[in-house]
């Protein structure tokens, strides 16, 4: 099965791919392109298909640059494939060549591009990471490598959606105290349940760094089994463990 590989336009002409699961040679809970290294998934099934993204966005498999993800709002410069792998969740290059990756299972895969300066990043922005600043973090990393905030472009790829995000009343004071017209991102659950807007939230404080654009896909990770793996699903479905989805960009 080839690879599927979901795209945006404003991140032309610079290369990057969300990729859906289709397409890897994993198998079992893991069927597809499973290119978590942190999972249960057999280690070398994982670098074959880290090695099929490789190619298909056109670079060597050590080209492939990651970070240790952590939820955390740090932002990393990088100008090889770092190893080991800084403990981050948002990575920037001005190195031709380079490609910069994110793993994610609900959580919002970010690319970041400014064409002009020849400058891009990603991000991987969980709720905690998108309420602390990673996405902020990895456009002022951004700017110091030399790009406009007016000329950046954003695109959030294949997340959880509202209507699968249900959160309790804990969950939902952590953003009111942020700010209280966060409410915005809450609809009404069963009893003190809430449903969460994860991609309305990241697309908000992305907006308000002042980049020329940003978007979602409109991808949702939960409901679309056949093509994403969801951290959340496997949680309802008792399965022991989960794919990793994986988004790139390149100069």
């Amino acid at each position: 099965m080839t690879l599927e590989i979901l795209t945006a336009d404003s991140l032309a002409p610079i290369r990057h791919g969300f990729f859906t699961r289709k397409g890897g040679a994993s198998s079992g809970i893991f069927a597809g392109l499973n290119c978590g290294t942190g999972s249960s998934d057999q280690t070398e099934i994982v670098a074959i298909n880290r090695s099929r993204v490789a190619e298909a966005i056109g670079v060597n498999a050590e080209k492939l640059a990651s970070v240790h993800q952590v939820h955390s709002s740090d932002a990393v410069h990088v100008t090889t494939a770092p190893d080991p792998k800084p403990k981050a969740d948002g990575l920037v290059t001005a190195t031709p060549g380079l490609a910069l990756s994110v793993l994610t299972a609900d959580c919002q895969p970010v690319l970041f591009a400014d064409a002009d300066a020849k400058v891009i990043g990603a991000a991987h922005a969980g709720w905690k990471g998108a309420q602390t600043g990673i996405m902020e973090a990895t456009v002022n990393a951004m700017v110091d490598l030399g790009a406009a905030r007016e000329r950046i472009h954003a695109v959030i790829g294949p997340t959880i959606s509202q209507r699968a995000y249900e959160v309790g009343p804990e969950f939902f004071d952590i953003f009111l105290d942020e700010d209280p017209e966060n409410t915005r991102f809450f609809a009404g659950g069963d009893g003190d349940r809430m449903h969460f807007d994860l991609p309305g939230y990241g697309l908000m404080r992305l907006r308000a760094t002042g980049i020329a654009s940003a978007e979602w896909t409109r991808h949702c990770t939960y409901f679309d089994p056949d093509r994403f793996y969801s951290y959340r699903r496997s949680v309802h479905q008792k399965d022991p463990d989960y794919g990793r989805l994986i988004s790139t960009i390149v100069l």
